[in-house]
């Protein structure tokens, strides 16, 4: 296991306790931050509007300006958003491929009809080290087993495990009746990605966390921002832009007050916030 810390996951902490406190104060049933629906749609357009500042692994300006350009409007959008806004994607044009595509620029289009299914949810883009192995299984009668090791070895670019890897997928996608031609031509395009493929996994994980963050940042501004800026109130710099953030949103951010504030940033009305004593230099 490779355990990671997410700062991320205390601010949805901080914020679902305090939305939990107005809910009870105005006897509303408790947030279950896990039980969203993945289909809202105030959610899906403060990603197409570039507008995530503070939304986990969706706030630096490329990632937004690539938000801007793709619209995303399902939740299979935003997990192929985390895994194109890398270095290898980003170089190799694939996400403007995988925009073109879903805005009906550029032809959606498989390799091969039987592909169809694994490759329609990316638009007919390789985006996943999971389709990889799919396309494997689809087309060459791979094992899962054997489609990971194929994986692994595409990863690792050792010529003598690829030369025996293409002897087996064009084997067996002769088989299967596939044109030699299109098995060569498909083998080498899954070598392509395979370089760039990130795990889907991964992505959806992510995607989740992203998604639950802009949900928050939708229906309770205030609670999310005070947990947003509790979460980083020893970096002033930091401070100072979720502040902006915050007014730019509508939000009024009442002044740091003895008897009124407590340590950290908090809500006072779901359009208000007290600023925190702890953000106070020297408190």
């Amino acid at each position: 296991f490779d355990f990671l810390g997410l700062r991320t996951l205390t601010i949805i902490d901080w914020a679902v306790k305090a939305i939990n406190v107005r809910h009870a104060r105005e006897g509303r049933p408790p947030l279950d931050i896990t039980a969203l629906e993945l289909t809202d749609k105030k959610t899906y357009e403060l990603f197409a509007r570039g507008d995530s500042v503070a939304v986990f692994q969706f706030e630096s300006r490329g990632m937004r300006e690539l938000l801007k350009r793709a619209k995303p409007d399902t939740f299979e959008d935003i997990i192929a958003l985390a895994a194109l806004f890398r270095p290898g994607p980003l170089g190799s044009g694939m996400d403007r491929e995988w925009v073109d595509r879903k805005h009906g620029v550029a032809e959606v289009s498989f390799p091969h009809p039987a592909l169809e299914p694994v490759l329609a949810p990316t638009y007919g883009v390789i985006v996943y080290q999971e389709q990889v192995m799919q396309i494997a299984q689809v087309l060459a009668g791979y094992s899962l087993g054997g489609a990971d090791l194929l994986r692994r070895a595409m990863g690792k670019k050792k010529p003598e495990e690829m030369a025996k890897e293409r002897a087996k997928f064009e084997a067996g996608a002769a088989e299967r009746g596939v044109d030699p031609r299109t098995a060569t031509q498909i083998f080498d395009l899954m070598e392509k990605f395979a370089e760039y493929g990130f795990n889907k996994s991964h992505s959806a994980a992510y995607a989740l966390v992203a998604y639950q963050t802009a949900w928050l940042k939708v229906h309770y501004p205030a609670e999310f921002m005070a947990a947003v800026l509790s979460s980083d109130m020893d970096n002033t710099d930091k401070v100072v832009g979720f502040l902006d953030e915050a007014r730019a949103m509508g939000l009024a951010v009442l002044p740091p007050d003895v008897n009124a504030s407590t340590y950290m940033f908090e809500a006072t009305d779901p359009r208000t916030i007290r600023y925190g004593l702890g953000a106070v230099k020297g408190v």
